[in-house]
């Protein structure tokens, strides 16, 4: 059964079982004090005292041997890898993901997002491994202030999981996650603390279910979730 759920991620995960969720993704909060042009904010983007509960509760819900994918502010990456590498998790590797655009200009122009793989035991490797460098899909922050596009999501979720698997976020937002995780056939579990995202995502949802409902004329794809 597929739940997103309004809360704070660490309290909700404590909750969890041990060693449930197949794979997780998630965008957690950068550290950078984040406000854009419209003056949203995120919860959680300005102190770190969450960091290592959540990293700590993201390993003990994870299975042996699996994954997790996590972005993060690159130039806070030195509190991220000491709170990964303290809960017990590996670095395997690193994800680049090329704009077409500069999301912001200051010394150079920045036209990457960037995450973290990291591995909890032993992983089995995928059979056809994704390169390091991955598109971006850009489809504008409408739900969410740093919302990420599905179709970069999903191709993550079919090469790190199996039909049928346990895809958790944390940190959902406006539940991108979530929908890329339903449209690869993929269960989910998505959290969000802030409720006008959370409320965001559930509508996104709600019409991905309708849609999904409903048969693809001549094979077409299903549109991402408005």
């Amino acid at each position: 059964m597929s739940r997103f759920i309004l809360g704070d991620s660490v309290q909700v995960m404590a909750g969890f079982p041990s060693q449930a969720i197949d794979f997780i993704l998630t965008d957690p909060p950068y550290l950078v004090g984040f406000r854009d042009r419209s003056g949203r904010t995120i919860a959680g983007d300005t102190t770190d005292e969450w960091l290592q509960p959540a990293c700590n509760q993201m390993y003990r819900v994870l299975k042996k041997d699996a994954l997790m994918v996590s972005f993060y502010g690159w130039n806070r990456v030195d509190r991220f890898a000491e709170a990964w590498k303290a809960a017990g998790f590996r670095i395997v590797g690193h994800l680049v993901f090329a704009k077409t655009y500069a999301s912001k200009a200051t010394f150079v122009g920045y036209t990457h997002e960037c995450a973290y793989l990291l591995a909890k035991g032993r992983p089995q490797t995928p059979l056809k491994p994704l390169p390091d460098v991955l598109p971006w899909k850009y489809t504008g922050n409408r739900h969410h202030p740093t919302e990420k596009p599905v179709g970069s999501l999903q191709p993550l979720i079919e090469s790190f999981t199996a039909p049928g698997a346990i895809v958790l976020d944390p940190f959902a937002g406006s539940a991108s996650t979530c929908v890329a995780a339903a449209r690869a056939g993929r269960r989910y579990i998505g959290i969000e603390m802030l409720p006008q995202y959370h409320a965001a995502g559930t509508q996104r949802l709600a019409m991905l279910r309708r849609a999904m409902q409903r048969p693809a004329a001549n094979d077409d794809f299903l549109p991402e979730a408005a």
